[in-house]
């Protein structure tokens, strides 16, 4: 371990005030990155989550010298009850029940938030290591978390398979259609699959599933192809 922190690592106001404001920081550091993203957990959340986990380990650690201090009175009478763990434990614990809240499954049943429910449970880890006095780790800890979501999220983009994604497209020109595909293809979309059928509807109508995959967002796809001649409606499948 680095000797410049042996001084702060004695449970005192001074090293209590360093702990926290590390936990804090670092919390900090990394919901930035996360809000930038527009992550259900933001900012501030991730600060308070670090905060309040620096703040469970370090009252785990207030107990325990009160216990061998002012409290060693009645502990000599009623005996001593302690587990430095515990607390620890049920943060770890309360902190994955919120991270599963930040987990959603889409209607093409794909699953979102797993990176951010991640980023909250080792940020609330961090939190416990700056509170604990480990500073190393946490400062360690929060630059891997860092290396992980930036460098390594682009990494993980390159080598993930594109999406793919259904769209219904109704129109009353068979020329949109094509129009449609060759649009489709000039973006470098590959199309999969296409079902075509005719609606009656008092009109000449025709309703199609195309099934594309490509590096551009849906509701992005959606909004250019509704301004197109002859398309009267799109939506996600």
């Amino acid at each position: 371990m680095l000797s410049l922190f042996d001084p702060l690592r004695q449970f005192s106001f001074d090293s209590l005030v360093l702990r926290l404001l590390l936990a804090l920081a670092s919390g900090g550091v990394i919901g930035y990155g996360r809000s930038k993203k527009n992550c259900a957990a933001g900012l501030r959340t991730y600060m308070l989550i670090s905060l309040g986990a620096a703040l469970s380990i370090a009252i785990t650690l207030y107990e325990h010298q009160m216990l061998h201090s002012a409290w060693a009175e009645t502990v000599a009478v009623v005996g001593e009850k302690f587990d430095a763990s515990r607390l620890a434990a049920q943060v770890v614990t309360g902190i994955g029940f919120l991270g599963a809240g930040t987990i959603i499954v889409t209607k093409k049943m794909s699953i979102k938030g797993l990176t951010t429910a991640a980023g909250l449970w080792t940020t609330g880890i961090v939190g416990l290591a700056a509170g604990s006095g480990f500073y190393e780790g946490a400062l360690l800890g929060t630059a891997l978390v860092l290396l992980t979501e930036s460098t390594l999220a682009r990494l993980g983009a390159r080598i993930r398979p594109r999406p793919e994604f259904a769209l219904d497209l109704l129109y009353n020109d068979k020329d949109a259609l094509t129009a449609t595909m060759r649009y489709c293809k000039d973006k470098r979309m590959s199309i999969r699959n296409l079902q075509i059928q005719t609606l009656e509807d008092g009109y000449a109508a025709y309703e199609a599933t195309i099934i594309l995959r490509g590096s551009i967002k849906p509701y992005e796809l959606i909004e250019q192809l509704s301004k197109m001649p002859g398309i009267v409606s799109v939506s996600e499948a």
